[in-house]
């Protein structure tokens, strides 16, 4: 196993988890099979309980991991499924290494941090290193890691100290170290300055790690004096000192580092011979040109509490951005503060009120994405009784899809009161309700998480045929509140289809309504899920639906012949694809609930 380390220095957010993705794409692209570990050495055992202010999104895994946004920047660039574990925090460390004490496992001894912390997270990093995230059999040839934070915080010394054991351990041609710093400009003089990154290094260096490669950020390609100047004191080859400077969308960072012959200095540091590693990023390169050449906008707007923040809905973003390349669009975002659309805030504040109304009206699609907490919370409702009264095409994400719920049950079953126990818990008519196996008194890790199962009750839907007509598919959730299973029928009576839902029938996971030209709402996020040039289906057709490119978007899934109460084509072939499935018990089986086939 071969390992490639990334730390950052200077500032924080200069941009390490998209060059760490970049790193592993380019590798990939040269033949390598890549997997990733983000270290963020906060005390958290994960990122499930910190607030989108924190750190951005929560991003979650498969496996049900709340995780460091990072990780989704890895699984989006490298097309794979990470693990929990991928992502070490300090919390993670030290519960393992107490647990051990706890146990006895360290028996006699006095637990510290070297050797005990030190030896937990190089073994840690070994394990996980060996997990294999892209679908192939077998531990992957290199393990791009993240350091998060800045060199020289006390947070991260313990890593540092373990990081530095671990590259003397598993030798020099196996472990390669790019830094990445910031070389700034001041304005005043103009000059690009390299006092910050010598003085990162120098830190880095007594530390006990030297870099191979130093990765520096600026405004602008680095000057051949500043390059020069920076190999003369920090110890790094000329050829070694790669410029990220700012691009114009960020595909084009991976095309920056292939370009500086970036994979040549990581594959020579780690033994690995360069000549037979060309990196093939052909279609990256068509679709990076083609972002850049859009010009005709597609306007969405973006109802949320954390607008403050882009990075809150990172995942979100990305979706769209895929979705709408995929549309030949340019994706322009119209944030707007769910609060503002508050009758409060046009006494409060009328400016804030018109402007976010303006900004709602002028848009050609509206989504509103999950969220936390009643704040904002009557605002993304006017905003779906908005979206449904001017049929203008809607997307809702998790509580997206449970105010969406709300609203139909105001406005259109004239349920004045109706609302979510998480927002009124004395409501007379609770739409969303807490889930039963829910936890009320630990918030971390007792959510429904992870990759769950959604049937189409039928294929004549919006959403399934965006889907492709399959029977069932598989997304990612976090939630604690759910529908309300006694709501369903009045809901269903007045309009409001339920077009998907869980294995039981009972927790519903997808609505729509059958008389708007796109109103769909889903209780998983199918964002976690989008990759570029494979968009979210959800996505695109919301996307799709906004620019008027919907119905051409079903006609080429209409090709599939997918009629599922009658036995067509479609079921046999699918079951008989998952025959062998089905005789060895890694199907459950197949059954029929009244509203079609089931595996």
């Amino acid at each position: 196993m071969k390992y490639v380390l990334v730390t950052g220095g200077v500032v924080s957010g200069l941009g390490k988890g998209v060059t760490a993705s970049s790193i592993g794409l380019i590798l990939k692209a040269c033949g390598l099979r890549v997997t990733s570990i983000k270290i963020d050495p906060y005390l958290n055992t994960d990122a499930g309980t910190m607030s989108p202010f924190e750190h951005g999104e929560v991003y979650v895994l498969d496996d049900g991991g709340e995780v460091d946004l990072d990780l989704g920047n890895y699984e989006r660039f490298l097309d794979i499924k990470l693990t929990r574990d991928n992502n070490i925090t300090t919390g993670k460390i030290y519960q393992f290494v107490i647990d051990k004490e706890r146990r006895g496992d360290y028996l006699g001894n006095t637990v510290q941090v070297v050797p005990h912390i030190t030896d937990a997270i190089q073994e840690w990093i070994e394990r996980v290193a060996l997990i294999p995230v892209d679908g192939k059999e077998g531990p992957a040839d290199v393990c791009v890691i993240e350091l998060g934070g800045t060199i020289g915080d006390i947070e991260s010394m313990p890593f540092i100290e373990a990081l530095g054991q671990f590259s003397y351990r598993v030798g020099a041609g196996n472990f390669c170290l790019i830094h990445v710093s910031l070389v700034p400009v001041l304005n005043v003089v103009g000059e690009q300055k390299t006092k910050p990154t010598q003085h990162s290094v120098r830190g880095l260096r007594s530390l006990g790690l030297t870099p191979n490669i130093l990765a520096c950020r600026s405004t602008k390609e680095l000057d051949v004096n500043v390059k020069e100047k920076l190999s003369r004191f920090c110890h790094v080859p000329i050829q070694n000192i790669i410029t990220l400077y700012d691009v114009s969308n960020i595909w084009r960072v991976p095309l920056l580092l292939r370009d500086q012959k970036a994979h040549e200095a990581i594959l020579k540091a780690l033994n690995l011979k360069s000549d037979g590693f060309k990196p093939s990023l052909g279609e990256w390169t068509s679709r990076a040109d083609l972002c850049d050449m859009l010009h005709e906008p597609v306007r969405i707007a973006m109802v949320g509490k954390y607008t403050g923040l882009t990075d809150s809905y990172l995942s979100v973003l990305k979706a769209l951005l895929h979705a709408s390349v995929a549309c030949q669009r340019k994706l322009c975002i119209n944030w707007v503060p769910s609060c503002d659309l508050e009758d409060a805030t046009a006494k409060e504040n009328p400016d804030a009120y018109r402007s976010a109304w303006k900004l709602l009206k002028g848009a050609d699609g509206i989504l509103v994405p999950g969220g936390f907490g009643d704040r904002g919370v009557e605002g993304k409702i006017l905003a779906a009784k908005y979206a449904r009264e001017s049929r203008t095409p809607y997307l809702g994400i998790c509580l997206g899809m449970q105010i969406a719920v709300i609203e139909f049950a105001r406005s259109v079953l004239g349920l004045q009161d109706a609302n979510s126990t998480e927002f009124d818990p004395d409501t007379q008519n609770p739409c969303v309700i807490f889930m039963p196996e829910g936890s009320k008194t630990h918030m971390g890790g007792t959510m429904r998480l992870g990759s769950r199962r959604t049937y189409f009750q039928s294929t004549s839907s919006t959403s399934a045929k965006l889907y492709g007509c399959k029977i069932f598919i598989d997304e990612r959730h976090r939630h604690r509140y759910e529908v309300n299973p006694d709501m369903v029928k009045r809901l269903e009576d007045a309009g409001l289809s339920f077009t998907g839902k869980d294995e039981s029938g009972d927790r519903m996971e997808i609505i729509e309504l059958p008389s708007h030209p796109y109103f769909i709402g889903v209780q998983f996020h199918p964002e976690f899920k989008s990759r570029p040039g494979k968009p979210s289906a959800l996505f695109l057709g919301l996307v799709a639906a906004s620019c008027g490119q919907l119905d051409t978007l079903l006609k080429k899934g209409a090709t599939k012949t997918c009629r599922m109460s009658n036995g067509t084509s479609a079921i046999k072939a699918h079951l008989y694809e998952n025959a062998t499935k089905l005789a060895n018990g890694s199907l459950d089986g197949i059954y029929c609930n009244g509203n079609g086939l089931h595996v």
